[in-house]
């Protein structure tokens, strides 16, 4: 189980950035094959818009992550980051 997820009571197992990117590189491929049934399409784009949310949420952590580095009095000083909870 991943730190974060751990650090967060009744959060679910964090799924790596990477492992989401493939799951969704394969979803898009899918679709673009095309032969689907209306059904399998929308829980293939369902699934799809899910893991791009996941992506871009794990991409807006990383960037505040950085910021916090670079903005302390001109040093690189480390933090620990505390994601705002909704």
């Amino acid at each position: 189980m991943a730190a974060m997820a751990e650090n967060q009571p009744g959060a679910q197992p964090a799924v790596s950035f990477e492992s989401s990117m493939d799951e969704l590189e394969k979803v898009v491929k899918e679709l673009e094959g095309g032969d689907l049934s209306l059904d399998r399409s929308l829980e293939l784009f369902e699934r799809g818009m899910s893991l791009s949310d996941i992506c871009r949420k794990q991409l807006e952590e990383a960037e505040t992550r950085v910021e916090m580095l670079i903005r302390k009095d001109g040093k690189t000083t480390a933090e620990p980051f505390r994601p705002e909870k909704p």
